[in-house]
């Protein structure tokens, strides 16, 4: 059983294994658990995004608007997130309105990339990417943290 977080009211959600996670709904609001597009986060819904998500991943862009490198990323995050859900939940966190979770989260340049798995840090990642190499970071990191399990 997976469970994930809705990106639009916080409710956590269970999915069945065999049930195709891309296509549930929220129990609570009704919305769609999953939409091809990163969900905007605060660092309480960060929290709650890490401390609820099971049995999937959570990939966090740490950004900020006048960052030249974020803004060039953005659209190419977006892009990953249509490849990579629903096995990974693809999250922004605005490091200039959120700057306590930035820090809490030692982060020292942006745009940088966070990946978790049961709330915890498997692979970090600063600069700038393409959608590719995002996908591939992230293949990578989770294929590198399943064979150490």
């Amino acid at each position: 059983m997976r469970q994930f977080v809705c990106p639009h009211c916080r409710a956590v959600n269970r999915a069945p294994d065999d049930k195709n996670a891309a296509a549930a709904k929220c129990g609570r609001c009704g919305e769609k658990l999953f939409t091809g597009k990163p969900a905007e986060v605060t660092g309480a819904a960060l929290a709650a995004h890490r401390a609820s998500t099971k049995g999937a991943a959570v990939l966090l862009d740490v950004w900020a608007p006048w960052c030249g490198p974020c803004r060039t990323m953005a659209p190419e995050f977006a892009a990953a997130a249509e490849r990579l859900e629903p096995g990974v939940r693809l999250l922004k966190l605005n490091a200039d309105a959120e700057p306590d979770a930035s820090s809490a989260l030692q982060v020292s340049g942006i745009p940088a990339l966070i990946l978790f798995r049961d709330g915890q840090i498997i692979a970090r990642q600063s600069g700038a990417m393409r959608a590719d190499q995002i996908v591939a970071w992230t293949t990578q990191a989770l294929a590198q943290t399943q064979a150490s399990a």
